[in-house]
Parts: structure tokens; C-alpha cells; sequence
């Protein structure tokens, strides 16, 4: 047994880089591919996602250092450090039952595939690291292993469900058809999209349009996606008491997020569409159903400036709730970097328009860190558990990604009241 969790460890360490190329091309060949097209398409899309980590790596290494130094401005202490999701896909891939969940995964998949129950064929087995600490944690509060992948198979049916919800959304407002995203951080916050709508029949709120074109409309170049990253950027560096050069260079990062960014999805596009369009043409003819869509990273969703420019502002938002949110225990840190994810289905809603988007996605924040908060102790234990260092002059451990996700703590509450 031991020796087949190194080995899904060792695989799922390849990355989506490796992993979601590797099974585009078995898709493609699947679908009726020539292997040199099918080929081509998987590593057109590892190319793409090679790219959309180096910029979001370019995010963390920015975010991260300058909110730490915006908490010592503050001179806060929290001692619930928020460790981010490196930290917890580790956690979650050391508990014994991370051996059955990629199979189990798959097979639900096929099966809801097979009833109609879901049209997503979801590719994206990097992310059942989602599915993994969900069952995890049940696993933790219970010792049943059984109970753990009842959970894991739960929190996989509401992300497919939630992704069948969000494919039109996906398709008109993000311009991807055939794609969908069951991504665990991203899909546990769309019934916030509920906040979207009532928000959008408030008078006078629901005349605030703060989209990309109508700010560059509006204020010319000062309204380019570029300029309002360095904008954003370097206002972060000075909120963090940055000196001017530091400050120009996270700015010139910010502007090269917003603009590579979306080249990087045009060119995932670009591979996607031939094995999207082959599962199409196969599934008509066997089943008579075209409308099976593919399952992706939700990084695919961050090539729209709204989302990275929300996610911006809302980064120096997200540390100020944490220090004034009574009750919160949590320090905001490693999934600063996250926000981006959590907010992609919110700003889909929103048709990109930022104010909305930050209104509500502060609300998500301040609830996300009070289940983060609830979490701790469990996550902290798990942790330990899975012997990962705890950061130095913390007392407990937990992340807004899966600690304050909403799904994940539905559940585990539900499972709570009978362990």
C-alpha cells in the first residue's frame, strides 16, 4: 500500500504540467486523433500551463513578501498562520487514504458521465488534491477510511454539479466553449454568486460599472490593463512600506501578470480546441450528446484582466478584514496568491465588473476566514500528523484555500455531528 502512494505522490509531483498534457494526448487519441495532432495538442497545452505557472509564481513571490510586510506595519498577531495551498496538497497527499482517490475519481466521473448526471469529463487530475484533503479531514476526525471517501466522493459530485452550473459562464464571459472547471478552490465559492445578483438590483450599486473597457473608455491609457497592474502593484509596494525601487518593480511585475497572463490561456486554447472539437464529433455519433465539455485548471480563467485586477485590490482588503474581523484567528499569507482562483466564478458573474466583484468578494473573504479559523484545529492536527514544519511563532495552522473553503466545511461539519 505504502509503496502505492509513493508512486501517486511521485506522479501527482510531475505537476499539472506533465499530468494534463500526458492525458489531453491519451483524449485525443481516444477521440479518434492521429497521434502526431493528438501529440501536438498535449504539449501546446503543457507549453500554455507552463507559462500560467511562471506568472502565477510571479504573483507569489510578489503578494507574499508584501503582505508580511504589510501585518508588521500593522503590528498584528494572529496565530493562525495561513500556510497556502503548497502546504496543504502536502498534508492531503500524506494521509492514507490518498491512495484511493485518483481511481475512485475517475470512476465517478465515468459513471456520472455514463448516467448524464454530469457533462464534464474533468482532466484535471492534478486538482483532485481537492477531493483528497476532504477526505482527509473526515479520515481525521473519524479514523474511518470509509467515511473519508464518502466525503471525497461527495465534494467531487457538488464541483462537477457546480461545473455543469458554470459552463455557460465559462463559454460566453471567459470566451472558452467545451471547457468547464471543477477546480475544489474555485467552485466552493460560487454560491456567492447569489451575493452577485442581489448586489446587481441595488440602486445606485447597480449603476457602478468598473469593467476593463469602460476604465479604459473612461480614463484612456490610464486604463489599459497593463498601466492599472503597475498601478496596483505599486500601490501594494507602498502599503507594504516599500522603498520607490521596490515599489517600481512589483508595479512592473503586476503590469507583466495582466499582459501575459491572457496570452498564455490564448495559447491553452490553442491546443484545447482540436481535442475538444474530436470529443464532440465522437460523442454525436456514439451517443447522439455534443455537449460533453472538458474539464480544466481554473488558472485558465485568470487570462481576463478583471480577474487579476480584482484579485489585486482585494489582496491589501483581504490582510485590513483579518486584523479588524473579530473572532478571526487566521493571518493571511500563503494563499494571498490564491485569491485570484477564488474569486474567477465571482467575476464571471459580474461580467468582469470590478467594483461588484470586490464588494463581494470581500464579504467571501471575511467568511472564509472565519472557517478557516473554526478549521485550525483539525488542520493543525492533520499537519502534524503529515509532519510538516509549523511556521515559526504560530501556535496553529490552517489556509483560505481548502481551511475556508465553503464546501469542504459544509461537510465536514455535517460529518462532525456523528464523530
Amino acid at each position: 500500500m505504502q509503496s502505492f502512494v509513493d508512486f501517486i505522490q511521485g506522479f501527482l509531483g510531475l505537476g499539472a504540467t506533465v499530468i494534463l498534457p500526458v492525458a489531453i494526448f491519451l483524449l485525443g487519441l481516444f477521440f479518434g486523433q492521429k497521434p502526431g495532432k493528438a501529440f501536438r495538442s498535449g504539449l501546446t497545452i503543457g507549453v500554455a500551463f507552463v507559462g500560467i505557472f511562471l506568472v502565477i509564481d510571479l504573483l507569489t513571490l510578489n503578494l507574499g513578501p508584501a503582505a508580511q510586510g504589510m501585518v508588521d506595519r500593522l503590528g498584528v498577531e494572529l496565530n493562525v498562520i495561513d500556510v497556502g495551498w503548497p502546504a496543504t496538497s502536502s498534508i492531503a497527499w500524506a494521509s492514507v487514504v490518498a491512495a484511493f482517490i485518483i481511481p475512485l475519481g475517475l470512476v465517478v466521473n465515468v459513471v456520472m458521465l455514463v448516467t448524464k448526471t454530469t457533462k464534464v469529463m474533468n482532466v484535471d487530475i492534478w486538482n483532485y488534491w481537492h477531493y483528497t484533503f476532504m477526505a482527509a479531514v473526515i479520515y481525521a476526525i473519524s479514523g474511518s477510511i470509509i467515511q473519508g471517501l464518502i466525503a471525497a466522493v461527495l465534494f467531487q459530485i457538488v464541483c462537477l454539479k457546480i461545473a455543469d452550473w458554470t459552463t455557460p459562464m465559462v463559454r460566453d464571459f471567459y470566451e472558452m466553449p467545451g471547457v468547464s472547471v471543477a477546480t475544489g478552490s474555485t467552485v466552493s465559492y460560487a454560491p456567492f454568486i447569489f451575493l452577485v445578483k442581489g448586489l446587481q438590483k441595488v440602486p445606485g450599486l447597480n449603476k457602478l460599472n468598473a469593467d476593463p473597457d469602460s476604465i479604459q473608455k473612461r480614463f484612456g491609457v490610464f486604463g489599459d490593463s497593463m498601466v492599472i497592474g503597475l498601478i496596483l502593484g505599486a500601490a501594494i509596494g507602498a502599503l507594504a512600506g516599500y522603498g520607490v525601487g521596490e515599489i517600481i518593480n512589483i508595479g512592473m511585475s503586476m503590469a507583466a501578470v495582466m499582459i501575459l497572463m491572457p496570452r498564455m490561456v490564448k495559447i491553452l486554447m490553442e491546443g484545447l480546441m482540436p481535442v475538444s472539437e474530436s470529443a464532440r464529433n465522437w460523442l454525436n455519433k456514439k451517443f447522439g450528446d455534443s455537449d460533453i465539455t472538458i474539464g480544466l485548471d481554473a488558472a485558465v480563467l485568470l487570462g481576463h484582466p478583471s480577474v487579476i485586477a480584482t484579485a489585486l485590490i482585494l489582496t491589501p482588503i483581504t490582510v485590513l478584514i483579518a486584523v479588524i474581523l473579530p473572532g478571526n484567528n487566521v493571518l493571511p499569507f500563503g494563499d494571498l496568491a490564491t485569491i485570484p482562483f477564488v474569486i474567477a466564478f465571482i467575476v464571471g458573474a459580474a461580467k468582469g465588473n470590478i467594483v461588484h466583484s470586490v464588494l463581494v468578494g470581500a464579504i467571501m473573504i471575511a467568511l472564509s476566514l472565519y472557517m478557516a479559523t473554526d478549521i485550525a484545529p483539525v488542520f493543525t492536527e492533520m499537519a502534524t500528523t503529515a509532519k510538516i514544519n509549523l511556521p515559526e511563532g504560530s501556535a496553529m495552522v490552517s489556509s483560505i484555500d481548502q481551511g475556508g473553503n465553503l464546501i469542504n466545511w459544509v461537510i465536514w461539519r455535517i460529518f462532525d455531528l456523528f464523530n
